[in-house]
């Protein structure tokens, strides 16, 4: 009896016509995501001379929007400027002053922040920035 019910189940899901929801999902539709970093996630030897933390997106992002927020206070840099968007409008720009022998824990964009917006005011998925200076 179980099988010729399983049977049914199966057969009957490959005669209804499956819900094509992907086909709605283009790269205008979904939200901005990080695509690189630098310095690069998990890195453990950054240079502690380094003086920007630099995050691209996949689309153009809406100028003077971000969410540069901390995971903690310990693990996130000493800012050194005012964060800009570059000429490219999918990469911003952090000025920082960064620590020899230190873990860095950024988020861009947050389950609380999401100023990071792209030109149609999406906000961009959040990323957790981890990266080690050498010491």
């Amino acid at each position: 009896m179980n099988r010729v019910l399983l049977v049914v189940a199966i057969v009957g899901a490959l005669l209804v016509p499956a819900s094509r929801a992907d086909d709605d999902v283009t790269l205008q539709s979904v939200p901005p995501v990080v695509v690189k970093t630098v310095p690069a996630a998990g890195a453990d030897d950054v240079d502690p001379k380094l003086t920007e933390i630099k995050v691209t997106f996949s689309k153009d992002m809406e100028d003077e929007t971000w969410s540069w927020t901390t995971l903690s206070k310990e693990s996130f840099p000493k800012l050194a400027g005012k964060p800009k968007y570059l000429k490219d409008k999918r990469t911003c720009v952090l000025p920082v002053k960064l620590e020899a022998g230190k873990t860095y824990a950024v988020w861009v964009n947050s389950e609380k922040f999401e100023n990071f917006k792209d030109a149609d005011g999406k906000s961009a998925v959040p990323y957790l920035l981890v990266f080690k200076t050498k010491k």
